[in-house]
């Protein structure tokens, strides 16, 4: 049993470690300038792009495709610039972190 509650513990802060890796990718990649994870800055909140796009098979394809070439019209009329700054790698990293989040 303790052999099993340290291992959940070591999980529990892999898992942790991960998310605030992907965050810190997301800071790096200039992409808080315009988002935030819980709150509209420029862009939507982090957690209601997770929230519209839960259950969209596709959903990942489709973002990873929207972010490395900007947008507008999803979120209203700002547009968001393009990302081919971004390697797309990092950006498929940064939108599993999205879609992960609750």
């Amino acid at each position: 049993m303790k052999n099993y509650a340290i291992g959940l513990a070591f999980t529990c802060l892999v898992f942790a470690g991960a998310a605030h890796a992907d965050e810190k990718l997301a800071q790096a990649s200039g992409c808080t300038a315009c988002h935030s994870v819980d709150k509209k800055l420029v862009g939507p909140a982090y957690k209601d792009v997770a929230a519209k796009y839960r259950g969209n098979k596709g959903a990942e394809d489709e973002l990873v495709k929207k972010v490395k070439a900007g947008g507008k019209g999803n979120w209203g009329e700002i547009p968001m610039p393009p990302n081919a700054h971004v390697k797309d790698d990092d950006i498929k990293t940064i939108v599993r972190w999205i879609l992960s989040l609750k």
